[in-house]
C-alpha cells in the first residue's frame, strides 16, 4: 500500500519547473514535424519545375512518407532501450542532415533518397516529444500541457501554407528546407543543455528481425495505398503482389514478437482495451481527418478562389476550435482526473462536422465552410491529445516510448490509407460529374494527369466558361462525396471510445533508477485492482 500512495503522490513543484525549462526545446522539435510537410507541399509545383521532375512527383512525398511511418516505431523502442535524451536528438539531427541534403538536390533522384532519410528522424520528433513529457509529467498533470501542444500544431498548420507560399514567392524553393536549420538548431542547443530525464533499468536488446519485417509490411502497406489506383490498377499484379507481402511479413512479424525477449511492438499492450481502443480510434482519426481535410485546400482555392496562402488562413477556424476545446479538455482533465467523456464527445463533434462538410457545393460560402470546420476543430481538440494520454496511461513506464509511437504510428497508417481511399472516391466523382455534363472526351482532358491539383487563376482565366463551371461544380461536388463517405468511418470513433474504461489517471512518476521497479510494480498492482473491480 506505500508504494501506491507513492504513486499517487502530486507531482513536486520543481519537476514542473524542469518541464517547463525545456519545453521551449521540446516544442520546437515538434513544429519542426508538422511545418515541414505543410511548408514543401506549397514549394513542390516550383520544385518539379526546377528539377524536372513532374512524373516522380508522388515519389517526394512516398519516401518521406515511408521513412517516416516505417521509422515511428524503432524510435519509440530504442529510446525505452538506451535512453530517451540521446536517442531523441539523434533523430533531431538525422532530420536535420536530411533537410540540408534535400535543398542541395540538384535532381529529383537526390531529392527522393534525402526525403527519405529525412523521413527516418522526423519519425521520432513527435513521438519524442510525446515519451519525454511521459518520462517527466505523470498523466494525472499531463492535461496541463495539452493545450500548449495543440497551440503549436495550430501555428504549424496555419503557419506551414504561409511560410510556404512566401518562401516560394520572394526565396529559392531550397529555403523551404533550410528554414529547417536554425529553428533544429536551437532545439538541440536547449535539449542538450536543459534536459535532464530520469534513468530507467531495461535490457538493452534490439529486435532486429521484428524491426525488419515490420518496415518490409509497412513499406508494402504505403506503397499500397499510394500506388493502388493511381499508378497500377487496384488488380494489377504489382499491387497484388504488394498485397501479399504485406499479409505475410505482418504475419511473420505477428510470431516473431510472441517470442522475442525485447519486442519492438509490445503485443502484450493489446491486451490492454484502453491500448486497443486508444490505436483504434487514431486510425479511424487519421483516417477521416487527414484522408478528408486533404481536399478542403483544393475547394477553398478553386471554387472558393481563395489564393494558395490565404488557403491557409481559412483554416483558422478548425484550429481554433481545436485549441480552444483541447485547452478546456487539458484543463479538466488535470482538476478532475476524469478523461473518458472527451473521446466520446470528440467523436460526435467529428462526426457532426464530417456530415456539415459533406453540404458542401459551389454555392457554399467562405462562412459556411469555416462553421463546418470550427465543428470539425473541436472535435480533433478532444480526441487528438486525449488518446495519447490514454494510450501511455495504459502502460509501465518503462512502455511510454512504445505506446507512444504505436499511437503516432496507427495515426499515421491510418492517414494514409484515408488519403488513398479518399483520394479515388474524389477522383472518380469529379471525373463522374463533368462527365455528365460534358461529356467523357472532355471529362478525360480535364482530370488526366492529375491536372486539376495544379490549378491556379491563370490556368483557369484561359479555359472556356463553360468547362470552367463544370470544372468548379465536379470539384465541389466530388469534395461533398468525400466528406459524405468519411462519415461512415468516423461513427466508428464514438463507437469505440463508448467502451474506454476509466483508469484513474497516476498522479507520479518514478523519479530514479532505483524506484523504477516499484513504482512499476504497484503500477501494475493499481492495474490489477481496477480490472478486478
Amino acid at each position: 500500500m506505500a508504494s501506491m500512495e507513492t504513486i499517487t503522490t502530486e507531482a513536486p513543484p520543481a519537476r514542473r519547473r524542469e518541464v517547463m525549462v525545456v519545453l521551449p526545446g521540446l516544442l520546437l522539435a515538434m513544429l519542426l514535424a508538422m511545418l515541414d510537410n505543410m511548408i514543401v507541399s506549397t514549394a513542390m509545383p516550383r520544385i518539379v519545375g526546377e528539377l524536372h521532375g513532374l512524373s516522380h512527383l508522388s515519389w517526394v512525398v512516398t519516401a518521406y512518407v515511408l521513412g517516416t511511418t516505417v521509422s515511428t516505431p524503432l524510435w519509440g523502442k530504442i529510446g525505452d532501450l538506451y535512453g530517451r535524451k540521446n536517442i531523441f536528438i539523434s533523430s533531431i539531427a538525422i532530420f536535420l542532415v536530411g533537410s540540408a541534403l534535400s535543398g542541395m538536390s540538384q535532381n529529383m533522384s537526390e531529392l527522393i533518397g534525402f526525403r527519405a532519410l529525412q523521413g527516418l528522424g522526423a519519425g521520432g520528433l513527435i513521438v519524442g516529444v510525446m515519451a519525454i513529457i511521459g518520462d517527466l509529467v505523470p498523466p494525472r498533470e499531463r492535461g496541463r500541457y495539452q493545450g500548449i501542444m495543440a497551440a503549436v500544431m495550430a501555428v504549424a498548420m496555419v503557419a506551414g501554407p504561409l511560410a510556404g507560399g512566401f518562401i516560394t514567392d520572394n526565396l529559392s524553393w531550397r529555403w523551404a528546407f533550410y528554414v529547417n536549420l536554425p529553428l533544429g538548431a536551437i532545439a538541440l542547443i536547449l535539449l542538450v543543455t536543459r534536459l535532464h530525464l530520469p534513468k530507467h533499468r531495461t535490457e538493452h536488446r534490439i529486435d532486429w528481425t521484428g524491426a525488419g519485417l515490420l518496415a518490409v509490411g509497412i513499406t508494402a502497406l504505403v506503397l499500397i495505398t499510394t500506388w493502388g489506383g493511381n499508378e497500377y490498377a487496384w488488380g494489377s499484379w504489382q499491387v497484388l503482389g504488394l498485397v501479399v507481402v504485406a499479409v505475410v511479413t505482418l504475419v511473420a512479424f505477428a510470431m516473431v514478437e510472441r517470442k522475442a525477449a525485447e519486442p519492438i511492438l509490445s503485443l502484450h499492450l493489446f491486451g490492454n482495451r484502453n491500448f486497443t481502443l486508444s490505436a483504434l480510434i487514431g486510425f479511424l482519426l487519421g483516417f477521416t481527418m487527414f484522408g478528408a481535410i486533404n481536399f478542403l485546400p483544393l475547394f477553398q482555392q478553386t471554387v472558393q478562389g481563395a489564393s494558395a496562402t490565404n488557403s491557409g488562413l481559412l483554416l483558422l477556424p478548425m484550429m481554433a476550435g481545436l485549441l480552444v476545446t483541447s485547452l478546456v479538455a487539458g484543463q479538466i482533465i488535470t482538476r478532475t482526473g476524469r478523461y473518458r467523456v472527451f473521446p466520446i464527445l470528440g467523436g460526435v463533434f467529428v462526426v457532426a462536422g464530417m456530415i456539415l462538410l459533406a453540404q458542401l457545393d459551389v454555392n457554399s460560402s467562405k462562412t459556411d465552410s469555416s462553421l463546418y470546420m470550427l465543428v470539425l476543430g473541436s472535435g480533433m481538440g478532444f480526441l487528438m491529445q486525449t488518446t495519447m494520454l490514454i494510450s501511455q496511461n495504459s502502460v509501465e513506464q518503462k512502455d511510454i516510448g512504445v505506446a507512444s509511437s504505436a499511437a503516432t504510428f496507427f495515426r499515421s497508417i491510418g492517414g494514409s490509407f484515408g488519403v488513398s481511399l479518399f483520394g479515388a472516391i474524389f477522383n472518380q466523382g469529379l471525373k463522374s460529374d463533368i462527365t455528365s455534363r460534358l461529356g467523357p472526351a472532355v471529362a478525360g482532358k480535364l482530370t488526366s494527369g492529375g491536372g486539376v491539383t495544379g490549378l491556379t487563376k491563370s490556368t483557369l482565366d484561359k479555359m472556356p466558361p463553360v468547362q470552367v463551371q463544370a470544372l468548379l461544380h465536379g470539384i465541389a461536388t466530388a469534395t461533398s462525396s468525400v466528406f459524405f463517405w468519411a462519415v461512415f468511418i468516423s461513427i466508428l470513433v464514438p463507437v469505440a471510445a463508448v467502451f474506454i474504461k476509466h483508469v484513474p489517471l497516476r498522479s507520479a512518476i518514478p523519479t530514479d533508477a532505483k524506484k523504477d521497479g516499484a513504482a512499476e510494480g504497484s503500477e501494475a498492482e493499481a492495474s490489477l485492482v481496477v480490472a478486478m473491480e
